[in-house]
């Protein structure tokens, strides 16, 4: 068996935006469930993990198990904390991705051949196929980021432009308080939902997320494809690039994803990407972005609109303060002020 050596925990050094993540997660709207009773503690968390067994390793701890929740459709971020040591074995999860983050004490996982001892610097990362044994402290706080598996292997064959040889399996520790792009995720996701209370709701923002979350996962952490390069092919012809223009132009009302358009033009994704580049001056996600931004304009310009976060979020744009940074240097005044002139 191999064990995984960590550095020493970190929570001295923990960025602040980490606080604002933790306290989004423990605000009572995002409450999933609070319990002191162990088999209610395992039935809830089942809901939005996987059944499994647990069971206090000192029984003279008393319970104090919550666990907050925010879903984004394929993907959710939780906390969840037991207030008691416990010990949890989990039978493979079948359809999904665990990343889980430690950010208060210690837990002790063992899945596939390796013994990892967690701190707050170091996440275990389960794959689907993986049946896990954990012991978590007393004080053990997690975040948890659960992805779809399909929804992660769908993105990887976007990127790769080939169907895959072997399910994805990711590498099972993840050094994520060192990974600017992974904390700038969290960050981002927490800034649209403290934003858009109900940005679940949103069907046009939703596959952003899901997009965003899964390309920064598999591009910050290592998996079984890491090394495979993307397939090549010859340039990518004009009608190609117009098919998914043409496309883009008829669907910019709902949601789609570079994977999707790069089916519908039948070439790799990064082939896609490039004869947009080559051909239009843009990629195909800033061409449907740019697309969405008009519609927003003539939307506001109309007379008709009541507000402009409802305008942005109708037309996919989840982050207010961004909508209306890029929204003035297109047209020269914010989203308020055309709506005010009208």
């Amino acid at each position: 068996m191999h064990t995984l050596s960590t550095v020493s925990p970190s929570t001295s050094r923990a960025q602040p935006y980490l606080n604002v993540i933790e306290n989004f997660l423990s605000t009572p709207e995002r409450l999933f469930f609070s319990s002191s009773n162990l088999d209610e503690a395992r039935s809830m968390v089942s809901r939005v993990m996987k059944p499994h067994r647990i069971d206090q390793t000192n029984s003279s701890e008393r319970l104090d198990a919550k666990m907050h929740h925010l879903a984004l459709g394929e993907i959710s971020l939780s906390r969840l904390r037991y207030g008691a040591a416990v010990k949890i074995e989990c039978d493979p999860l079948d359809n999904c991705f665990l990343v889980q983050m430690p950010i208060a004490g210690n837990a002790a996982v063992t899945v596939r051949d390796r013994h990892m001892e967690l701190n707050s610097d170091v996440a275990s990362v389960l794959s689907p196929n993986d049946a896990v044994r954990m012991r978590w402290s007393q004080d053990t706080d997690q975040l948890i980021m659960r992805v779809s598996s399909n929804l992660l292997e769908r993105t990887l064959v976007g990127h790769l432009g080939h169907p895959l040889d072997e399910p994805l399996r990711l590498e099972s520790a993840f050094g994520w308080r060192n990974s600017t792009a992974w904390n700038g995720l969290l960050s981002y996701l927490i800034d649209c939902a403290t934003q858009c209370p109900d940005l679940a709701q949103h069907r046009l923002v939703l596959p952003q997320i899901e997009q965003l979350t899964t390309s920064i996962l598999l591009a910050t952490h290592r998996h079984n494809y890491s090394e495979t390069a993307p397939a090549r092919r010859s340039t990518i012809l004009p009608r190609h690039v117009r098919r998914v223009q043409d496309f883009i132009q008829a669907h910019a009302h709902e949601p789609m994803t570079a994977e999707q358009l790069a089916q519908i033009a039948g070439v790799s994704l990064r082939s896609l990407y490039t004869g947009f580049k080559d051909f239009l001056g843009v990629s195909p996600m800033q061409y449907l972005r740019d697309l969405r931004m008009e519609h927003a304009h003539t939307e506001l310009i109309s007379g008709e609109a009541g507000n402009v976060s409802g305008v942005a979020l109708r037309w996919g744009f989840a982050h207010m303060g961004r909508f209306s940074t890029d929204y003035k240097q297109r047209y020269g005044e914010s989203p308020s002020q055309t709506l005010r002139r009208i």
